[in-house]
């Protein structure tokens, strides 16, 4: 007998803060002090990038709740745009999406064991964590359920602690957070809005829990309320933690440095408290890749229910786990570690989710047209909080597009293989349908 177990409200807003809570926040900081240099213009940026995800979150809620079936953009593309626009963005999540920001954030986790332990093998160490949380994920939901539940938790207090400890500690500079002479023109320079991509990447995440919606006790109660209130939660934590950074470390030593997290910690515990620190924050990332394993293979599985010729990747097991799903992903995950690509995948991969995101949030404006929203949630400030959104995310694109032109040229190649494959099993597809008609 299948298990019924359902994810509740705590493993949902879990996924949501867990999948938002990545490396980005702990890495970007020294790269957009390159072209914004006042702690105004570094905070207006990483709270612009909240209410961003907000926004979105704020459809996806209306969304998730109107059609509670796991799959997020796949299935709400599918539904209100077209099977082909949905096909696309699974295409992307399943492929890339997913699988390299968790091929990242492994290797991530084996630098900084390997920092403490040089005898650890950085690939051997993030293999192994993948194929453990891998195990876990593809045996039983309950088990996933409860290990993303404590890892989650653990984040969070580290999280706090590290906030409270960056405040308490004496600063050997002044910062001030006011206005500085030309900020606003920081704010009209193309490389805030680049900026403003590394922190929509960091802040990516935020659509989790509808990945999981038909895996959910009540989603239309569940769903609004663990998308909304997580990325409330991580906005405050992303504010609160850069300005920590520049508070206990001089911007001259932020700049350009990938391990923003490590050089604060030296300064707010000392060097050998902070090396510890810095570990203690590169296990948080467990956390991270639990939380993608689990919610990833959402997509593959509900693509395999919707096309035959994916149909293997539908299969679940007894505890109605998608087990074959969790594997393939896990399975592009490994390819992506041992011939080290994640990095170069990550530089297009944000453009183009990016583009199906913005095509999500559009169509709660169809949703709304057709009249079958739901009635237990709607989207609060509508229209104007989809249209913000949209207009600030499509903007982002527009200068991305103008200033990585190469990056997004190859996302866009990504979506053209993913449309030619839609293309064929369609014809396949319609040649056997026409076979026994």
């Amino acid at each position: 007998m299948a298990s019924t177990y359902k994810i509740g409200f705590y493993t949902a807003i879990s996924l949501v803060i867990a999948n938002m809570i990545g490396t980005g926040v702990f890495t970007s900081l020294g790269f957009q002090l390159f072209e914004v240099h006042s702690v105004f213009g570094i905070m207006v940026l990483w709270l612009l990038g909240g209410i961003i995800s907000f926004c979105g979150a704020l459809v996806y809620a209306e969304l998730g709740a109107a059609i509670p079936r796991s799959g997020g953009e796949y299935i709400y593309l599918s539904k209100l745009i077209h099977p082909s626009v949905g096909f696309l963005s699974g295409w992307v999540s399943s492929t890339v999406g997913f699988a390299a920001p968790v091929a990242l954030a492994s290797m991530a986790l084996g630098t900084y064991v390997n920092k403490i332990f040089p005898g650890v093998s950085i690939t051997i160490c993030a293999l192994t964590v993948v194929a453990i949380i891998t195990f876990i994920h593809a045996l039983d939901l309950k088990a996933g359920s409860n290990l993303q539940k404590v890892l989650t938790a653990l984040k969070v207090g580290v999280i706090v602690f590290f906030i409270i400890a960056g405040f308490i500690h004496t600063s050997d500079h002044t910062i001030t957070i006011l206005p500085q002479p030309g900020t606003l023109k920081e704010f009209m320079s193309a490389g805030f809005w680049v900026s403003l991509m590394y922190v929509s990447y960091a802040y990516s995440g935020w659509n989790a829990a509808s990945y999981l919606a038909g895996d959910m006790y009540e989603p239309q109660k569940n769903l609004p309320k663990a998308l909304l209130l997580g990325t409330l939660i991580v906005t405050v934590f992303y504010v609160l933690l850069n300005f920590v950074f520049l508070y206990s470390a001089p911007v001259s030593e932020l700049t350009g440095v990938l391990e923003i997290g490590h050089v604060s910690a030296a300064h707010i515990f000392g060097d050998f408290f902070g090396s510890m620190m810095s570990l203690v924050i590169a296990f948080l990332l467990l956390s991270s890749i639990s939380a993608m394993i689990m919610a990833g293979p959402r997509i593959i599985k509900s693509m395999g229910e919707d096309l035959p010729m994916l149909k293997i990747l539908a299969k679940t097991n007894t505890n109605n786990v998608p087990y074959m799903a969790v594997i393939m992903q896990s399975m592009i995950t490994v390819i992506l570690i041992v011939t080290a690509q994640f990095e170069s995948v990550l530089t297009f991969v944000g453009f183009s989710l990016s583009i199906f995101t913005f095509l999500t949030v559009s169509s709660v404006f169809i949703l709304r047209h057709r009249n079958l929203g739901s009635f237990t949630y709607k989207t609060w400030a509508y229209p104007i909080t989809p249209l913000l959104f949209l207009a600030l995310n499509g903007f982002t694109i527009y200068k991305v597009l103008e200033m990585k032109p190469v990056e997004s040229l190859l996302g866009l190649l990504n979506v053209a293989i993913g449309g030619t494959i839609y293309l064929i099993g369609k014809l396949i597809s319609d040649k056997k349908h026409r076979k026994y008609v």
